[in-house]
């Protein structure tokens, strides 16, 4: 199981910062592009599963919560934090969650693996994408 950790709110520790953000409501994707140039493109339901609310995360490693049944989630609003984080607005109610730059060029990073092992993990506990 791949685990990302979460980072204090420090503006001046961001290893990244964003240069773009755009919620693409049609395909329900985050479009970030970041000033090294690199681009991530997001799906709702991704950022909705990886929240890194206290919620989804728990509050210590090993507590990370599998969130099933999101497979239509779309984002209702986006709202910046500073200068280093954005608070996502889900459309069922989840908006507890800070997602720094970092965290989400490390979603876009590691998309893959993260998403692969959600997969894995609600089939292994006979839970469903769909509401």
């Amino acid at each position: 199981m791949t685990a990302i950790e979460r980072e204090e709110p420090n503006d001046h520790a961001m290893k990244h910062h964003v240069e773009e953000v755009r919620y693409i409501s049609a395909d329900k994707r985050l479009e970030v592009v970041f000033e090294d140039g690199r681009a991530f493109s997001l799906p709702a339901e991704y950022l909705r599963v990886e929240s890194p609310s206290a919620e989804v995360q728990g509050h210590v490693p090993g507590q990370k919560q599998i969130v099933p049944g999101r497979r239509h989630v779309g984002i209702m609003g986006l709202e910046p934090v500073g200068t280093y984080a954005l608070r996502i607005k889900f459309d069922d109610l989840h908006d507890t969650g800070i997602y720094s730059w970092d965290y989400l060029y490390r979603l876009g990073e590691q998309q893959d693996v993260l998403w692969a092992t959600y997969l894995d993990n609600l089939a292994a506990k006979g839970l469903s994408r769909d509401p």
